[in-house]
């Protein structure tokens, strides 16, 4: 029988915010999967998920407790399944997995005390520690997952409208459409979902990741280190970045060094800048410090949380931390974070009251055919609450 997979989110939500208040880590995007697909390829099994606001569904007799925000490569993979029972992988003091037996999962899990197990030591271990992690990691999470989901397999073929160079890594899924497109591989593979289209005069560079039902729209230039997560809508310039999902950029405009997470709009010809004017490496806010820290990147720019939207033209500055459900519009550049359900920009915010951000998230989602669950609205109410003291305006 596959082992019960756990993946838990340790210490990491916080550093991981605004993404984690809708999402527990393993259900980050970086690269062509989520981070629980990727375990899910390579272990089979059952996944689950521990975090603060998400449990297991199941406890098995045999589980495989897993950081969630460890990213899996093939060693890695070999040295968890290696694992007997009570034993612990742990890099630099640092837990990264263990095989339990189901009457000992829960203390391991509150009490995170692991002395009396068997160590083992792993190095080489690749984590996403901060938000900007998920861009500057996803070029190569696209190498990886690209030979994780492509190995052995036969892509449809490449009409013969569009330019391409590099076709032995390009690899289109089942019922997507790409004519009279460019797809230029040679940097990089390009992944194409299924029922995906990219519409005619794109520029794609890979490495890119195109989700499933996901449209690039016409004209677009897309370069690489750039995933567009399933049923979004893309346009205008977009480099190294990562759209979650179900989140539309239609129009003109610039995104660059940026994380959208899900059920997100970027209204026409905004944009963010990913470079300061000296050149300086760029801060962000952090839930964690309460205050800026330094990325120590050059290049850094949009972090989306789930349901936030802005309006035509806004601006976005290098660095700018956007949280869940804000609705940013108006002229000139907002402030570089802008917390959960704030409605404004830089004429100030007041904000966003819960019941308007529930039913314009019923509205969105309706359009996708889908249903904002009564767990949704709880854990809106939830981030509405816990996020409240942030709303100083």
């Amino acid at each position: 029988m596959e082992d019960n997979i756990i993946l838990w989110d340790a210490d990491s939500r916080t550093n991981l915010l605004p993404f984690t208040y809708t999402r527990p880590a393993g259900a980050i995007r970086v690269g062509i999967l989520t981070i629980a697909e990727k375990y899910q390829k390579y272990l089979g099994g059952r996944i689950n998920f521990l975090s603060r606001d998400f449990h297991p569904d199941q406890i098995e007799d045999t589980n495989l407790v897993i950081r969630a925000n460890a990213l899996p490569d093939s060693s890695l993979i070999k040295a968890i399944t290696d694992l007997k029972s009570g034993e612990i992988l742990i890099e630099n003091d640092i837990f990264i997995a263990g095989k339990f037996h189901k009457d000992i999962v829960a203390q391991i899990l509150e009490t995170t005390h692991l002395e009396s197990h068997k160590v083992v030591k792993y190095t080489g271990a690749r984590f996403i520690r901060h938000i900007w992690d998920i861009f500057s990691e996803n070029e190569q999470e696209i190498l990886h997952d690209f030979e994780l989901l492509t190995r052995g397999r036969k892509s449809q073929p490449i009409h013969g409208s569009n330019y391409v160079k590099g076709s032995q890594i390009i690899f289109i899924e089942e019922g997507a459409i790409v004519e009279n497109a460019s797809l230029n591989a040679t940097a990089g593979p390009i992944y194409i979902g299924k029922d995906a289209e990219i519409m005619e005069g794109a520029l794609i560079r890979g490495p890119f990741s195109l989700g499933e039902h996901s449209v690039v729209k016409m004209g677009a230039k897309i370069y690489g280190g750039t995933t567009i997560g399933p049923h979004c809508k893309v346009g205008g310039e977009i480099t190294n970045s990562v759209f979650f999902g179900y989140s539309n950029k239609g129009h003109d405009g610039f995104i660059g060094n940026a994380v959208i997470g899900e059920w997100c709009n970027i209204g026409a010809d905004s944009n963010n800048s990913n470079l300061k004017n000296n050149y300086d490496e760029v801060k962000v806010w952090s839930y964690a410090k309460q205050g800026f820290v330094n990325t120590g990147l050059q290049f850094c720019g949009l972090f989306m949380g789930d349901h936030s939207k802005c309006g035509i033209n806004t601006m976005f500055n290098t660095g700018t931390v956007v949280g869940v459900s804000a609705n940013v519009f108006g002229s000139g550049f907002p402030r570089n974070y802008i917390p959960s359900f704030s409605w404004g920009g830089t004429s100030g915010f007041i904000t966003y009251k819960l019941d308007k951000a529930l039913e314009t998230a019923e509205r969105v989602m309706a359009r996708r055919h889908k249903k904002l669950s009564d767990q949704d609205k709880n854990l809106f109410k939830s981030i509405f609450e816990e996020t409240s003291s942030h709303r100083n305006f």
